[in-house]
């Protein structure tokens, strides 16, 4: 039915079909009428436990395609391991002006310059307590658009303060294109001295909860071997539990000539894979024992094998979601099982818990 309903659905403008998709998701999910969709099994099974979470099969939703968990019941009914919702600011913002959303079919890619368009973290929250969802959570957290980057950690703390109860990880957003000097804080002493509070405040509230909520760091394909080195280090340094390689990016040489091809905003899909591919295999040099989330350019159980034996452990799907439908979950996700899984005992409480 899918491939079906997208050409429907791809006459309509991006995000207008965005909401009604996942509308019509929610609709067949009550009416337990998922299959339809073409999800022609029960989630393939694949355990592994990374960041002392245990994942049923390797295969995630990255963070963007439900920003508020409005529909997280509906999308953790399609097979993923685990979902990511998100990015979410402590304060509702419109995000930038339509059209903020742009399609390259021929390309299998997509251009979006939303702005972290959000309810907010307390309307996202509500929805995580109110789902029925019992699947591995990743809550994606940023900053918001008014708040000035000198005070970015600010908007990350509340954030983190307010989600912990109830995501399962959380990944701090650090490379959008699309808040302005968002990706500053990837570098140098601004990561380190983001990073370090955001540690520290971590660490206290899995004491006072007594239970350790991993948190990852997602990160842009758009820099070199050194620079990728320098924030592995800084990762490392700071006692971070996993990193999501890679966010969108700004380059257009591979979609030269499209439509569209010249909107501003972060381009994702097939043409971002390699850089993704290039930017885990770098950092799995570099950390040798981190968990690596691996997303970008994900189209088919072939790319998503290509992504594991870069150095990946596990995969996100986003722009061939879109293109592919739910069918490429478990395509995916029985792809991985060729793929030997890295073993990861537990993480340890810290100190003085």
């Amino acid at each position: 039915m899918y491939p079906l309903a997208r050409q429907i659905l791809f006459r309509l403008d991006p995000e207008t079909a965005h909401g009604v998709s996942l509308a019509a998701l929610d609709a067949l999910h009550r009416c337990h009428l998922d299959g339809l969709l073409g999800v022609a099994e029960p989630r393939v099974e694949d355990p592994v436990t990374l960041m002392g979470l245990r994942f049923p099969n390797r295969v995630g939703l990255a963070a963007g395609l439900d920003k508020n968990a409005d529909h997280l019941e509906a999308l953790g009914a399609l097979g993923f391991g685990f979902v990511e919702v998100g990015t979410v600011t402590p304060r509702p913002q419109p995000g930038n002006p339509r059209p903020r959303l742009f399609r390259l079919p021929k390309a299998g890619a997509i251009i979006n310059r939303m702005g972290f368009n959000n309810a907010g973290v307390d309307h996202l929250i509500a929805n995580v307590r109110r789902s029925r969802y019992d699947g591995v959570i990743g809550i994606n957290i940023g900053k918001n658009l008014s708040t000035p980057v000198e005070q970015a950690v600010d908007d990350y703390l509340t954030c983190l303060e307010r989600v912990h109860p109830f995501a399962d990880y959380v990944t701090v957003n650090i490379s959008s294109p699309n808040t302005p000097g968002l990706r500053d804080l990837q570098f140098g002493e601004h990561l380190d001295a983001l990073l370090g509070r955001l540690r520290e405040a971590a660490t206290r509230q899995d004491q006072a909860a007594g239970r350790r909520v991993p948190l990852a760091v997602k990160i842009a394909p758009d820099m070199d071997d050194t620079a990728i080195g320098l924030v592995a280090e800084a990762l490392g340094r700071n006692g971070i539990d996993a990193v999501v390689a890679t966010n969108t990016t700004l380059a257009r040489e591979a979609v030269q000539g499209l439509a569209h091809a010249d909107e501003a905003g972060g381009l994702s899909g097939a043409p971002v894979r390699g850089m993704s591919d290039h930017v885990v295999r770098a950092l799995r040099r570099h950390l040798p024992e981190m968990p690596i989330i691996g997303v970008g350019g994900i189209d088919s159980g072939a790319a998503a094998r290509d992504k594991c034996k870069a150095g990946a452990d596990l995969i996100q799907l986003y722009s061939g979601f879109i293109y592919r439908g739910p069918a490429l979950i478990g395509e995916c996700a029985r792809a991985l099982r060729d793929v030997p899984a890295r073993a990861t005992g537990a993480v340890e409480m810290p100190a003085g818990s």
